[in-house]
């Protein structure tokens, strides 16, 4: 979230500063693989417009990690999904106002549930 933009842009549309840095996850099941698609081939989301036409739109979807030990107090987060031509299918990038990979307590492989939240 280097860019002011996009980070003044979060802010409004999610009410958090997001942290610098996201979390990046896959979809590991095909029924994962095959509900992130529905998501992202449906109209919901928040639209987030490209600014002054310099740079792609984007969608942000709301969603709750959940981890299956769970991990106490709930962070807000949103899915951010760029409207880019060669973005990776299943590629799942994750914003939060605080480092998730510490705020959560996992590492790299740790499996986690998403829950998108109107």
């Amino acid at each position: 979230m280097a860019l002011d933009w996009v980070r003044e842009t979060l802010h409004r549309s999610l009410g958090f500063a997001p942290f610098p840095a996201t979390l990046n996850l896959r979809p590991e099941a095909d029924k994962d693989a095959q509900t992130w698609e529905a998501v992202k081939n449906g109209s919901g989301g928040i639209f987030l417009p490209p600014m002054q036409g310099r740079f792609c739109s984007a969608r942000l979807y709301p969603v709750r990690i959940h981890r299956p030990e769970g991990f106490g107090a709930e962070v807000p987060c949103a899915v951010l999904l760029p409207d880019v031509e060669d973005y990776p299918r299943d590629k799942i990038e994750i914003v939060a106002p605080v480092h998730l990979k510490e705020a959560l307590g996992v590492k790299d492989g740790d499996l986690l549930k998403l829950e998108f939240v109107n």
